[in-house]
């Protein structure tokens, strides 16, 4: 005899997880991701060193936010070359326009009176 419950338990996890596979293709649309260290930053755009070594200009526009990596708000004077960057654009054309630029501070070097690290 079957047992229905299990049937319907196997069902239910395998339907899941097929949810679960698809969903992130979904999650951010025609959005493209660029990632990488800021090259250049101007007030029209920033170019982007990504990880496979291209250099990849992104548009800013007015409505372009932009974040720290703790996730506050922030601006585009607070963008510098050497900074990592996550950008979520939006093709358009051959352009990529930034609709969020997530980035990190430029680590500090630590100055002549700081402690030493350990």
């Amino acid at each position: 005899m079957i047992d229905v419950g299990e049937s319907m338990k196997t069902l239910c996890i395998s339907l899941m997880l097929a949810l679960a596979a698809v969903v992130p293709a979904f999650a951010h649309g025609n959005k493209k991701h660029v990632m990488g260290t800021l090259e250049k930053v101007s007030a029209h755009a920033v170019v982007v060193k990504t990880t496979d070594g291209k250099s990849v200009e992104v548009k800013l526009a007015p409505t372009t936010m932009y974040v720290d990596k703790d996730g506050k708000a922030a601006k585009l004077a607070d963008l510098a070359p050497g900074q990592r960057v996550v950008i979520h654009a939006t093709p358009k054309g051959t352009d990529l326009i930034a609709n969020e630029v997530k980035f990190a501070p430029l680590a500090s070097a630590p100055s002549a009176t700081s402690p030493p690290i350990h």
